[in-house]
């Protein structure tokens, strides 16, 4: 039976599908059995430094509102971090915003930046949101293909063949969320070259920067004429394993921060104290616990890649982020039909292809933010999987007389 309230909701909403990924891992919560490839988020807890920074603000009483950008302290860590890591510099005081994760970051620079009808590239696959985000800040996506031949890296090409009028903001993620692709610096000078001939503002989704396992992570805002174009964008969840904490940033021009601050205020107010409590110390002290864990990631990112292509699943290795992204489409399933029989059958959960674009078709993301165990226990019932549906192509068919 339908609904008669649907009427009231907004049509560019209502025309929004669900999270590929959250529909599907609604599912595997209801088996305790199952092994999980799928979330993008760290197995590791919360190093205990940070979260006794977080417990003992909550013991001094600091339960308020901070200023809307942030507390003083997080903006000037920030700034610091930023400055020592990325080679970029950035005045805590105009132009650093902290935000309730980088999906905030995102949405409201978008809807600082969007008029209704302005068009915006990014590249996928990608991250599920990127186009949802443009939708709801009335603006249009315009997808710019990547492929596998090319480890899914963006193509400056292939991203001038999309470009249309009316384009003002494209949004770049390097590393990559599902692909792992990367961009390294004469390709980033090239797209570079292109947002300022078409005077584009760059938005620049740098969450698994420090999860960069070959060569160096460059980011755009530091090319000569980027940095009063671009926002780049960074926050505390994958690199120091703080999901729950919710808590991202924004840095760029100041005028731009501000417009984004204006948003944030009145939808947001500020990001909660104690997230930006425990940041503070994850910025200041967080360091080496980011060494131990990418180490750990690049270990897990070595066997299971190897392992696919050992089971004949064509897999780059992706130089960065914590996604393996093996096709499969060589067993005439479609990525989610694979993903489900993998599921019912051997209790192995990846993420269809896709649901991060639909350029993801014939490809499943696995996460190796999962333990090193589990990720050889996942890997062998992927092995039976595959045995079977071998097994089933070999058989003979029956064929039915008249």
């Amino acid at each position: 039976m339908s609904d008669e309230s649907n009427r009231f909701v907004a049509k560019h909403v209502s025309g929004l599908p669900r999270s590929g990924i959250r529909d599907f891992f609604a599912v595997v919560a209801q088996m305790p059995d199952a092994i999980s490839l799928g979330i993008g988020e760290p197995d590791f807890v919360t190093p205990w430094h940070i979260r006794e920074a977080a417990i003992y603000a909550l013991e001094q009483g600091k339960t308020h509102y901070t200023d809307n950008r942030g507390l003083l302290a997080l903006r000037k860590a920030i700034s610091s971090y930023v400055q020592k890591h990325f080679t970029m510099e950035y005045r805590p005081e105009d132009e650093i915003l902290t935000t309730v994760g980088v999906s905030e970051a995102l949405d409201i620079a978008l809807r600082a930046l969007i008029n209704p009808g302005d068009k915006v590239l990014y590249h996928e696959p990608c991250y599920v949101s990127y186009h949802p985000s443009v939708t709801l800040a009335h603006g249009v996506a315009i997808p710019v293909a990547t492929s596998a031949r090319d480890q899914f890296a963006l193509d400056p090409d292939a991203l001038a063949a999309a470009w249309q009028p009316g384009c003002k903001v494209l949004i770049l993620n390097f590393p990559t969320n599902p692909t792992g692709g990367v961009a390294d610096r004469g390709r980033l000078e090239r797209i570079a070259k292109f947002a300022k001939e078409k005077d584009l503002v760059v938005l620049s989704d740098e969450i698994y920067a420090e999860l960069t396992f070959d060569g160096e992570h460059v980011s755009i805002a530091t090319l000569p004429g980027m940095r009063e174009r671009t926002v780049f964008l960074h926050g505390m969840s994958k690199a120091f394993a703080m999901t729950g904490f919710r808590l991202g940033f924004a840095c760029g021009p100041a005028a731009l921060i501000e417009a984004m601050m204006k948003v944030h205020q009145y939808c947001m107010m500020c990001a909660p104290i104690l997230s930006q409590a425990a940041a503070i110390e994850a910025l200041r002290h967080g360091w080496d616990d980011v060494l131990r864990m990418r180490e750990k990631y690049h270990q897990r990112r070595d066997y299971i890649v190897t392992r696919f292509n050992e089971l004949g699943l064509p897999c780059h290795s992706p130089r960065g982020a914590f996604y393996a992204f093996p096709s499969v489409g060589q067993f005439g399933l479609s990525s989610l039909d694979f993903a489900k029989r993998l599921l019912n059958e051997q209790k192995v959960a990846v993420v269809p292809g896709t649901a991060f674009g639909p350029g993801g078709a014939g490809f499943v993301r696995a996460s190796f933010s999962t333990g090193y165990d589990q990720i050889i226990q996942a890997c062998d019932r992927i092995a039976k999987f595959l045995e079977t549906l071998r097994a089933a192509e070999q058989a003979p068919r029956k064929v039915i007389s008249g």
